[in-house]
């Protein structure tokens, strides 16, 4: 095997809880179908979803099959998740899948689930909860009573999707739920952000190159902006959307985890338990705002009907499953400090939201502009600062922008870009984002997982939004297809600094 192949996982029992909701069909069996596809499943791995839809294992399958063919087709030929089913690929894992019917709160439906694990040559299983959040501590507790999670005959892990609590309090009772039955190494707190290539490309950049390395601080950065630009709406999930919010459902998880990216000091190693507590460390500094110090730097959005094109996009207030007086917010743009040596005077900007005019998640890191006195008396009246910016998606990569000489007679400055797109330098197979952090949770990794203090410190460093919002939390209106309020312009005017352009 050469230095670049990777060994297929261990054979285990992968349990799916909520086996008929979105999560599995749209992203969880894609990027399973994405690894057998690689050779990165052991023959010897079973797939078995549980819900309480009766269904045999022959009907689950097709209806994954069938879903994943139709958006494929609808997406356009090699654009979609899997890319173009291969009938003998997906006949060979469509006979691992089973199914499981079985009531979430029933002790027989885990005594099935210990039934099907006793069946197989290895004790090895995961528990995926694909779920609402309400289902997490029961069905985890379940799990304990049954004695599932006991690992003298085989591994046994968790994995729960966000949200990991709504606020401090409920982060902290969820987290002690799952501590009760079972150790931290056993859960895999998982944020899809971090399966992305470009975001583990942060961490290679900046320890790998000694370039990086020297200017990352406070002497040469003036602020660091990170953005999550959605064009959708709330679609299907009104319901949800509406006792959550853009600040629950995207700052304390995938914004804070590209923030400790860019922040954390460099590990010891590159071994989870290293990489974690650096990242622990930097969301632990943020500066805890009082409520007035968090109003003054937050600014919390709604849209409301416009344009994206021709197309009439309606309001959030008009939206299915939506509060017609809804307060809640669908963009949030926040001022945060780092307390720490690297960081002390650097303030990061965050904003997220939708119905916006593109596309785009992206950290744009501006550097202190160069003195200018040297260009006293010509055309040039201010040099623009240097950014360097990295795009999580759509257009994966990574650039840096510097000044250069317009040619001709007279001293004009042209900004130009030097850079990297992932799709001009490597084979880029069709994915999820899922799938790294699947083989990553089958194989133990747990580098790219949330440990519960991790959780905790970003729900302890929104805490102070959520409470000054309750008492003053009137939303700004902005038109869908544009970038937020004109507050958020504001909030970075204030500091003599605007929001860097996205697309």
């Amino acid at each position: 095997m050469s230095k670049h192949e990777i060994e297929a996982a261990p054979p285990c029992t992968l349990f799916l809880f909520g086996a008929n909701g979105d999560l599995v069909k749209r992203l969880l069996m894609p990027a399973l179908y994405n690894l057998s596809r690689d050779g990165l499943l052991d023959k010897n791995l079973r797939i078995v979803g549980v819900d309480h839809n009766p269904a045999t294992a022959g009907e689950f399958a097709a209806r994954l099959e069938a879903f994943m063919r139709e958006r494929d087709q609808a997406a356009g030929a090699g654009a979609g998740a899997v890319k173009c089913l291969d009938d003998k690929r997906w006949a060979r894992l469509a006979k691992r899948i089973g199914y499981l019917t079985g009531d979430f709160v029933e002790p027989a439906t885990y005594q099935a689930i210990a039934e099907r694990i006793a069946k197989n040559r290895n004790g090895n299983a995961i528990f995926y909860l694909a779920t609402s959040p309400r289902f997490f501590s029961g069905v985890v507790a379940q799990l304990g009573a049954a004695g599932l999670l006991d690992e003298r005959n085989g591994f046994r892990r968790v994995v729960v999707e966000k949200p990991f609590g709504h606020d401090l309090a409920s982060a902290e009772a969820l987290n002690a739920s799952l501590l009760k039955v079972m150790s931290e190494k056993q859960i895999f707190r998982i944020d899809h952000y971090l399966g992305k290539e470009t975001v583990q490309n942060i961490l290679v950049s900046r320890f790998s190159n000694g370039l990086f390395e020297a200017f990352w601080n406070n002497h040469y950065i003036d602020h660091v902006q990170i953005t999550a630009a959605e064009t959708v709406g709330v679609e299907t999930r009104g319901a949800f959307y509406d006792s959550t919010g853009a600040l629950r459902d995207m700052v304390p998880n995938h914004l804070f985890q590209l923030l400790a990216m860019v922040a954390m000091e460099p590990p010891a190693a590159f071994g989870a338990d290293a990489v974690r507590t650096e990242k622990a460390k930097v969301i632990g500094a943020i500066r805890p705002w009082s409520k007035a110090m968090a109003l003054k730097h937050s600014v919390r959005g709604q849209y409301t009907e416009g344009r994206q094109g021709r197309k009439k996009l309606a309001g959030y207030r008009q939206e299915p499953r939506v509060d017609p007086q809804s307060n809640t917010e669908t963009y949030v743009a926040l001022k945060v400090m780092i307390d720490n040596w690297r960081w002390v005077g650097v303030p990061f900007y965050l904003r997220t939201g939708k119905r916006m005019s593109v596309r785009d998640t992206e950290i744009a890191i501006c550097f202190k502009p160069a003195p200018y006195a040297q260009f006293r008396d010509t055309e040039v009246e201010r040099l623009k600062p240097n950014y360097l910016k990295i795009q999580i998606q759509p257009n994966e990569g990574m650039w840096f922008d510097l000044q250069a000489k317009r040619p001709g007679p007279a001293l004009a400055m042209e900004n130009v870009e030097l850079g990297f797109a992932y799709k001009d330098f490597f084979k880029m197979q069709p994915s999820t984002g899922y799938e790294t952090l699947i083989y990553d949770c089958l194989t133990g990794d747990q580098t790219l997982f949330q440990r519960a203090d991790n959780i905790e410190n970003g729900w302890r460093a929104v805490q102070p939004f959520l409470d000054a919002w309750r008492e003053h939390g009137e939303v700004q209106p902005y038109a869908a297809g544009e970038d937020g309020p004109a507050a958020a312009d504001e909030l970075l005017s204030r500091d003599r600094r605007v929001w860097h352009s996205i697309g």
